[in-house]
């Protein structure tokens, strides 16, 4: 398997509310219209929090990101969060006055840092979070394109009925309270795992996901994602080769999460208002920038010494979020280009950011900071600046091509129900993109596949005129030429089965190669998710084996279940058919932990729950061996309804899970 640079995540303004998902361990939803016991909250002292005047807190670098699942988007609105401390006082977080729209699917193959948040020191027992589903909007990927289930065909896992108020979700930390100290560093990983989450039903007429939120959270970040930071420039020190932000993770251009060094290196790479620059000279650079210009940056976490490294450094105009210059909020459009003709694109599966125009109507967020929308038009131009995510060096609209992933910033405006964004004085980010094909031939430096699908968007909807040298040369979807570095090896890739790739799509007009890779894998070492559930009440005993190296479904179980399935980017396997049943194994350093107390784990790239769907519950472990030592002891009085896993699957029957949820009836 080789190393793929990382796709972008996004998401929008997440304001105090994932500062706050620091201070989470794990999350359960607790039924409709605040069901919750939470009646002791409200009448303690509520104080508000001001990092820049916090006196005796703890600062929570937080990160958050999400595991691999199926969700072109999943969109909600965060009413309010708060936490109560040992002594009864209340922080307000989140306040009911400033409701939060969050996409939780934007951050499958990144972290973002979301907070050098400061807290008043203590010894923290409760969490009370608020969600609202009523102008949510989810999409599903599937083999044949995308659906999009809107807030009233979503069901409220616990009750099994229709949401149709606030879900009120309420924590105890029990046992693990969250201790914050006086003046030290606290690291938290939050990973939302949508495929534990939600169950998608696709036979049903409309189509509906059922809600039934899982959190877990680690001590460090997935150390094999990029981590994302963002925010305002505060100060840069030459001396000591860092800079200071103001953390603004996503796309909030209003809030401060907190200052965060970023150091950089003689190897970093910076793009700034257009113009590259390596090491020193970037940080050079950066220090004639004014105050409070907005900079991102990509790299890695060093959890012994608690300190961030760029590898890459995007500031001023380079940096896409749809505003101008001074600031002043604008437009900006993600998704893939699925058409062009001349200087106009037609993007797919597009989330839309920053104030809608009036009249649009195809979206119950109309009016709402940021929307889903199937299509939407794009025009760019020689006055539009072109970069791509990660990467320095110079770029023009020619890069710009079918089956790309980028974002458009400039006007939006709207006619009846359809949008269109003018970007010919704007700017545009490229993002690594990914596609599935079936693998027919290969030689050094080149695949040739059968293309199935590119940035979550089915080939069917895919017009590659125009992408070739000649119109001879277009793109064809049936012999997809797929550029890879000589030094790739493919002795893991068979013939005849599919492929998964990511990179950059060639510029427009160049092709072959079509697509430039950065990382080739194979079905064997892909993702995949597993998703087995019974009826109600569940199995008392759906496993054949349980114990810390292992767990097997019992092959009649999994011809019971009402779904047994693994999947693979957009391709399904029917596993009810397996003769030894389904075999889920720790991925390597899973199950270094004994202990069955819940924790808040040990692994960022990994994550490990029980789910109690009676008593609206969960519990997060450290490990697999210390989840499998607490199911046993859970099985004697509860049965199983759902188990959920990710890992990498193969033919044999065995999936080994770096991610494990069981949901229980009790």
């Amino acid at each position: 398997m080789h190393s793929a640079h990382t796709p972008a995540g996004r998401n929008r303004r997440s304001k105090g509310l994932l500062a706050g998902l620091a201070l989470l361990t794990t999350l359960a939803l607790a039924g409709c219209g605040g069901s919750g016991s939470s009646a002791s909250l409200n009448a303690a002292p509520s104080v508000s929090v001001n990092a820049s005047t916090c006196s005796g807190c703890g600062t929570a670098a937080v990160s958050l990101t999400d595991a691999p699942g199926d969700f072109v988007s999943y969109l909600v609105t965060v009413d309010s969060l708060s936490l109560t401390r040992s002594d009864g006082t209340v922080v307000q977080i989140v306040p009911t006055s400033a409701p939060t729209q969050v996409d939780f699917a934007q951050l499958v193959n990144l972290s973002e840092l979301v907070g050098a948040h400061e807290v008043p020191a203590g010894t923290y027992t409760s969490a009370q979070l608020t969600l609202d589903y009523s102008n949510a909007t989810i999409v599903v990927s599937t083999a044949t394109g995308t659906v999009t289930v809107p807030a009233a065909d979503l069901i409220n896992g616990s009750t099994g009925s229709a949401i149709s108020a606030p879900i009120t979700v309420n924590l105890s930390f029990g046992s693990n309270p969250l201790v914050i100290n006086d003046g030290a560093v606290s690291n938290l990983a939050i990973d939302f795992n949508l495929t534990a989450s939600d169950t998608v039903d696709l036979t049903a007429n409309p189509v509906t996901v059922t809600v039934n939120p899982v959190l877990t959270a680690s001590l460090t970040p997935a150390i094999t994602k990029d981590i994302h930071v963002r925010g305002a420039l505060a100060s840069v020190s030459a001396a000591n080769s860092d800079y200071v932000v103001n953390v603004d993770p996503f796309d909030d251009q209003n809030e401060n999460f907190g200052a965060f060094t970023v150091n950089t290196t003689s190897s970093t790479q910076f793009l700034i208002n257009g113009t590259s620059y390596t090491g020193s000279a970037g940080l050079s650079e950066l220090a004639t920038l004014a105050a409070n210009t907005l900079i991102t940056a990509y790299g890695t976490w060093d959890t012994t010494t608690n300190t961030f490294t760029a590898s890459t450094v995007h500031a001023g105009s380079s940096v896409t979020i749809g505003s101008s210059a001074s600031g002043t909020p604008g437009n900006s459009v993600d998704g893939t280009v699925i058409a062009r003709s001349g200087d106009t694109l037609t993007l797919s599966n597009a989330l839309v950011f920053g104030p809608q125009p009036t009249g649009v109507s195809s979206s119950p967020d109309s009016g709402e900071d940021m929307h889903f929308q199937n299509q939407v038009t794009v025009t760019i131009g020689s006055g539009t600046s072109v970069s791509a995510l990660g990467q320095s060096g110079p770029l023009s609209t020619a890069d710009i091509s079918i089956g790309q992933k980028a974002r458009f910033a400039g006007t939006l405006s709207a006619s009846g129900s359809a949008l269109a964004l003018d970007a010919t004085s704007g700017s545009v980010m490229l993002e690594p993109t990914s596609g599935v094909g079936m693998l027919t031939s290969g030689s050094t430096g080149s695949l040739t596949v059968t293309l199935e699908s590119l940035g979550h968007v089915q080939v069917s909807n895919l017009d590659f005129t125009g992408t070739g040298s000649s119109s001879a040369q277009d793109a064809n979807p049936n012999a997809y030429v797929v550029g890879i570095p000589s030094s790739f090896s493919t002795s893991s890739l068979n013939y005849s089965e599919p492929v998964q790739f990511s990179g950059y799509v060639a510029p427009f007009g160049s092709a072959p190669p079509d697509f430039e890779a950065s990382s080739v894998v194979s079905y064997a070492q892909a993702n995949a998710d597993l998703k087995v559930t019974w009826a109600s009440p569940g199995e008392n005993t759906p496993f054949l084996t349980l114990t810390a190296t292992g767990i097997t479904i019992d092959p009649a179980m999994l011809q019971a279940a009402l779904k047994h399935q693994v999947e693979i980017a957009d391709t399904s396997f029917d596993i009810s058919g397996l003769t030894n049943g389904l075999t889920l194994v720790p991925a390597a350093s899973s199950s270094s932990s004994t202990s069955s107390t819940p924790s808040s784990g040990d692994s960022g790239d990994q994550g490990w729950a029980i789910t109690h769907q009676s008593s609206d519950s969960v519990d997060s472990y450290g490990s697999f061996s210390a989840l499998v030592t607490a199911l046993q002891q859970d099985l004697s009085s509860a049965s199983v309804l759902k188990v959920s896993a990710q890992g990498t699957y193969n033919a044999n029957g065995t999936l080994t899970v770096t991610h494990l949820a069981v949901e229980l009836n009790n």
